[in-house]
């Protein structure tokens, strides 16, 4: 091999052209991109090692933009609606802070969603309360049932769903399903394919968000709905962290993970069934004229809430501005619960200011994710944190995969969107925002009960060598988890 010649030069002189070639080339393509810089560097360093390969590497795991089309017609329906929530909410809000207006414009501008109402919202501590109450509802709907699930497992609890979805689509009732592909794989085996087919020859619909074919440019990784969104009869809707598997179901599992949920019914709900059915669109094709079966008219709520959506079809990041908003008007507390934490600079930087700032700012974390590398990249950024005066709780015992955000006495957030760069800017995630003290007192005590499964981190850790090298090359490879 080593006296190999091709064309009059070794071989090791071609292997540097293709090398040099291959680098310089990937790296305008993904320089192209536009986006963050320490992104593009990561790549780019990364991929620099693999010539040649790292063409397929980053066309199926790096980040790439999608082109969605808007509809238009459920959301100009859906915002004359939300005119009248606004309208009864400022009627009965005559002194809202500057800081919340300030805000609700922000996340509709950002996500093209409105401040809207509700009229009930209720806190969802667990899966089996999820699940229970899941099927509480489904078993009431009259019209139609839309799901939208990053995780729907063939197991106990998904089959125990599917059962009532079936039974709801024989009966009349209008049921439509999409998971995503890489997160459900097991459903869409040809082994569990009897219960899909059940679903379908009573009536259901089925749909797959990016179908992972490799004879497609689809990417295998990045670009996935992790939404969990529930809208039934338009008037109902269920969104969060909680997925439809056994791992989340305490009355199955009793390791099962700690996770969070809401129950919304209002107004608040069109627009869960407006990113519902653009999410259907993309996946499936057609969705039906807006109709009042769809889009009920629902009278405004006394509580303000706002969906907030983002994913890869905008840069706009409307979740990543959102949070990092509240902590900068963020007062006297910052509660954030997440179980994958590798913030993006600006997202640190908001925390750490708030800190310093003299807010209390505490963050509760898995002692132990379902990932050792996030584990470890996590760990890395707990001195920033505690310098600037955070404090920093690891949940002991079980996973934990709540998604929840308290600031001060009068704002909270629950959603599916973890604190880190792939929700941030990798994937389709939604979220409800809640302006009401009430609300905001039920999410402190949840978050208080799970500070007491919680060990404090010292601000001394005693870590050996190898480990915190570890943590520091996990760091680096924060952009790009």
């Amino acid at each position: 091999m080593s006296g190999l010649v091709i064309a009059g030069h070794p071989w090791t002189f071609w292997l540097g052209w293709v090398w040099t070639v291959s680098t310089v080339t990937l790296a305008v393509w993904i320089i192209l991109q536009r986006k963050s810089p320490v992104s593009t560097l990561a790549w780019i360093m990364s991929l620099a090692l693999m010539p040649v390969l790292g063409f397929f590497v980053y066309a199926y795991f790096g980040p790439q933009r999608i082109k969605r089309q808007r509809l238009r017609r459920w959301h100009h329906k859906a915002a004359a609606m939300s005119r009248q929530d606004r309208e009864a909410l400022r009627a009965e809000y005559t002194e809202v802070p500057e800081w919340a207006r300030q805000h609700a414009t922000l996340i509709e501008r950002a996500s093209g969603l409105p401040l809207s109402s509700a009229r009930e919202v209720e806190l969802l501590p667990s899966g089996g309360a999820t699940l229970q109450a899941l099927l509480r509802e489904v078993e009431r709907a009259r019209r139609h049932i839309h799901l939208e699930y990053y995780i729907f497992e063939p197991d106990q609890t998904g089959t125990e769903l599917l059962a009532a979805l079936t039974a709801q689509a024989r009966a009349g009732v209008k049921v439509r399903l999409l998971v995503d592909a890489v997160g459900s794989p097991r459903l869409l085996s040809r082994h569990h394919r009897r219960l899909l087919d059940a679903l379908r020859a009573a009536g259901g619909e089925f749909a797959v968000f990016h179908p992972t074919r490799l004879d497609r440019l689809r990417p295998l990784v990045n670009l996935r709905t992790h939404r969990k969104i529930v809208v039934i009869d338009g008037r109902t809707g269920f969104a969060g962290g909680i997925n439809v598997t056994d791992d989340e179901n305490e009355e199955i599992r009793s390791d099962a993970y700690r996770d969070t949920h809401l129950l919304l019914r209002g107004g608040a709900v069109r627009w869960l069934q407006y990113v519902f059915l653009q999410d259907w669109r993309y996946a499936e094709g057609p969705v039906p004229a807006p109709d009042e079966d769809l889009l009920p008219q629902e009278p405004p709520g006394s509580l303000p809430v706002q969906i907030v959506a983002s994913g890869p079809d905008s840069d706009t990041e409307a979740i990543h501005r959102a949070m990092i908003d509240a902590l900068n008007f963020a007062r006297e507390r910052v509660w954030l619960a997440t179980p994958y934490f590798v913030p993006t600079e600006a997202a640190l930087a908001a925390l750490t200011n708030a800190a310093l700032r003299g807010v209390q700012v505490k963050l509760i974390v898995p002692e132990r994710s379902d990932s050792r590398i996030v584990t470890a990249a996590a760990r890395s950024y707990y001195p920033d944190l505690q310098d600037a005066g955070a404090l920093v709780f690891e949940y002991r015992g079980r996973m934990f995969h709540a998604k929840t955000l308290v600031v001060d006495e009068r704002y909270g957030m629950v959603g599916s969107a973890n604190f880190d760069n792939r929700s941030f800017r990798l994937n389709f995630e939604v979220a409800a925002v809640v302006f009401d003290p009430g609300f905001n007192r039920q999410l402190a005590a949840m978050f208080e009960a799970d500070l007491s499964h919680c060990r404090r981190v010292p601000e001394i850790r005693r870590t050996p060598p190898h480990q915190r090298l570890f943590e520091a090359v996990a760091r680096l490879a924060s952009p790009l988890l």
